[in-house]
């Protein structure tokens, strides 16, 4: 190994290890910690429980991030990655597929999880076409720069029965799986009814669903939508709680910031928490944030 690469290498495990040191601490003294690792329903997938939204305003192939620059955005994830986060949100909608692995030069696949959703919805993305899920995974592995996807989800699901509209993408979901394209397969809910649905259909894998405790930019009020994130929790599937700081409404204010963080992790029990940042140091907030949460 190359000097050069052997002190890179190093300089990793170091982090890696600092990492831990901080997750057995807040273990130790009975607080949450977002770099412990979780692993996300009965999926197998274990990673740390804090996930990096890369889709901030997003929307036709584009987002801040795309908007910051590939520059920019590949310091943001570096530095992301540098502090301890290890999952990546995309989708097809927000155009971040291109940015994220180059940003991670020389760190193995396997320390990565990298998920993306597929838009069937009109509008959305450039194209009116919504081919198949396997022509559109395919496209999402060249455009990433990866061989497999941790997760794939069907993103923003609405009705009650997207689990019978949607039963041919399913299906291949399910067969890419099989293939080891793809570890786990799901669905990002955007109303109270396809969150039922999503808790109910046995091929959902994993759950993207908006949680907070004030009802902002949710499904439904929060007294609601709690049960069924607990019935999704129960029925083994991945619960990943998204819009918890209400896509940043909450702001600063400290005490909102801790009432939503200890909703999600103590209240609906969501494994992983799903945040968009556009600089390093909310992420630093959000992990000192939830090191004040003690567990139940």
């Amino acid at each position: 190994m190359k000097r050069r690469a052997f002190l890179k290498s190093a300089a990793l495990g170091a982090g890696a290890l600092a990492l831990g040191r901080a997750g057995a601490v807040g273990k130790a003294a009975g607080h949450f910690d977002v770099f412990e690792v979780v692993e996300l329903g009965h999926t197998g997938v274990k990673f740390p429980r804090l996930m990096m939204g890369t889709g901030v305003r997003g929307g036709m192939r584009q987002c801040n991030m795309t908007r910051m620059g590939a520059e920019k955005a590949h310091a943001l994830i570096r530095a992301a990655f540098d502090r301890g986060i290890r999952a990546f949100d995309m989708a097809d909608l927000y155009g971040t597929h291109p940015f994220v692995l180059p940003a991670l030069k020389g760190i193995k696949r396997s320390e990565l999880c990298l998920s993306s959703k597929i838009w069937f919805r009109g509008g959305g993305i450039p194209e009116k076409e919504r081919p198949d899920a396997d022509v559109v995974v395919k496209r999402f592995l060249k455009e990433i720069g990866t061989d497999y996807l941790d997760m794939v989800q069907l993103h923003c699901a609405t009705t009650e029965t997207w689990p019978e509209e949607l039963q041919k993408q399913e299906d291949i979901l399910a067969n890419l799986k099989k293939q080891g394209v793809i570890r786990a397969h799901g669905v990002s809910c955007h109303s109270l009814v396809a969150l039922a649905a999503a808790a109910q259909t046995p091929w959902t894998d994993t759950v993207h669903a908006r949680i907070n405790p004030f009802g902002m930019i949710m499904d439904a009020p929060t007294e609601k939508v709690l049960p069924v994130a607990r019935q999704i929790k129960a029925a083994g599937k991945g619960l990943i709680a998204m819009k918890i700081l209400a896509e940043g409404k909450v702001g600063n204010d400290e005490e909102k910031k801790l009432a939503a963080l200890r909703h999600v992790l103590t209240e609906a029990r969501a494994d992983w928490l799903l945040i968009g940042f556009d600089k390093a140091e909310q992420i630093d907030d959000i992990a000192r944030c939830v090191r004040q949460i003690p567990r139940v």
